[in-house]
């Protein structure tokens, strides 16, 4: 009969031992997806940040290819390409060392942005993705920024007196 009742205490202890241990793995399961969310969301955070300064990359560049056009009618490159050499001058003259790929899709494929000659007047992102920066610029940011998805984030270089349309 001992022996019984050590083996029913035994198969009690087991049956504790077992439900501790899923309690333990499913606790250490949601430490996991949390810090993997906060990862993923820091993430996120640092594409926006390359997004802005890629797109700012961009815009100085077209604003250059734009205000060194020779004669007095000025143009917007025809496109992208266009800022990696300048074949308008017998010497060669660059506004980007290389097309920059787009942080959030991961691609060089990039919606562009028509000047009113028709040349590249600015560039953007073709991620759906909704932006974690949400109205938290201000000033002429907050006209570029403040939108929900990075599609609707513009990096435009506006001359002087000149509309652009947006191309995809």
């Amino acid at each position: 009969m001992h022996m019984m009742a050590g083996l029913m205490k035994s198969g009690k202890h087991a049956g504790f031992t077992y439900i501790h241990a899923l309690l333990l793995i499913a606790i250490l399961g949601a430490v996991l997806a949390a810090t993997g969310q906060v990862w993923s969301r820091a993430r996120q955070r640092e594409k926006e940040t390359e997004l802005i300064w890629i797109g700012n990359q961009f815009t100085q560049a077209i604003g250059l290819y734009y205000q060194r056009s020779p004669g007095t009618v000025k143009r917007y490159p025809e496109k992208l390409e266009d800022l990696l050499e300048d074949k308008r001058y017998l010497s060669r003259q660059r506004y980007l060392r290389r097309i920059y790929r787009d942080p959030m899709t991961g691609s060089y494929d990039w919606g562009v942005v028509l000047g009113p000659d028709g040349g590249v007047a600015g560039v953007y992102s073709l991620s759906a993705r909704t932006a974690i920066k949400q109205k938290v610029f201000s000033g002429e940011e907050a006209d570029r920024f403040n939108d929900a998805r990075y599609s609707d984030w513009r990096f435009v270089y506006s001359a002087p007196n000149a509309g652009v349309t947006a191309q995809h």
